[in-house]
């Protein structure tokens, strides 16, 4: 017990309980489709649901992308003290821990609908598969933002057992802003992916990476505006997207010189995006 006792934050570590920013990143668009569903607070079995197993399988994501990446990870200087990478938990024990949580993920989703657990396997099919592309494809950060995005229908469809085409807006300006906060992510790491021949869409982009992450940026925010639209949302959710515009350019600033420090802290500024329209639907739905 005593050995067990002392494993706990090791596998905590692995969980990346010890950096919450990517649950956040995660559980900000799955509250905007809650709230967008349910037309103001949501069931509240259904947001409790969500929240845990926001949490859980993002824990899921970070054990398999460590277990992906346990060879390549000792060679970038920014993950080669993961824990895996340590010997502090075996490969075997990471499979493990991920195939429970992912079972605690979808025992959650059993207490929604039928709608809802088919698009869970969705999930976890992209889940899984995120960590192995950076091998085959420049464009890694698309299937994170597909897989990170993916709580969006799930959520709408749990609070209202159904998928009208405009949720499909907010899914698709999820995976644009994945992909440009995730780039940031990927410009800390770009020398050392170079090196170890990790693909990613800061290698791709090149010396236009600011100008497309700005791009995808605007497209996001075009997009959101769209969303109010179609949702008919008023005065203070278009405020929360302006907060986020701003954020956006506050971003670019930072990356301007593609300074490793400041392309980590222009990815952390995004728990302020999501942050910001989501007060921004609280605000406009009334709390």
């Amino acid at each position: 017990m005593a050995t067990i006792t002392r494993r706990i934050p090791d596998f905590l570590q692995l969980m990346r309980f010890d950096r919450p920013i990517g649950t956040f990143l995660v559980l900000w668009p799955t509250l905007w489709s809650l709230w967008l569903a349910a037309k103001g607070v949501p069931d509240h079995d259904v947001l409790t649901i969500f929240i845990f197993g926001v949490i859980v399988m993002r824990a899921a994501g970070c054990v398999i992308n460590d277990y992906a990446d346990r060879h390549i990870d000792g060679s970038v200087s920014r993950t080669k003290d993961r824990p895996i990478v340590t010997g502090k938990v075996s490969a075997r024990e990471a499979l493990v821990l991920f195939i429970i949580l992912c079972a605690i993920a979808f025992t959650l989703i059993l207490f929604t609908n039928k709608l809802t657990i088919l698009l869970s396997f969705g999930a976890l099919l992209l889940a899984a598969s995120y960590p192995f592309m950076k091998r085959y494809t420049y464009l890694p950060q698309v299937v994170l933002g597909a897989a990170f995005a993916w709580s969006i229908p799930m959520a709408f469809a749990a609070q209202t057992n159904q998928l009208p085409l405009d949720i499909w807006l907010v899914y698709i300006s999820t995976v644009l802003w994945v992909i440009a906060y995730d780039t940031f992510y990927a410009m800390v790491d770009k020398k050392d992916d170079l090196v170890i021949g990790v693909k990613s869409t800061a290698i791709l982009f090149g010396s236009q990476d600011r100008v497309i992450t700005a791009s995808l940026q605007a497209l996001m925010i075009v997009t959101m505006l769209v969303v109010g639209n179609k949702f008919e949302l008023g005065q203070f959710y278009y405020a929360g997207i302006i907060i986020a515009a701003g954020l956006f350019i506050y971003q670019q600033y930072l990356i301007r010189d593609r300074n490793r420090e400041k392309c980590f802290k222009a990815f952390l500024n995004n728990n302020w995006v999501g942050a910001a329209i989501f007060a921004g639907l609280l605000l406009d739905f009334g709390i």
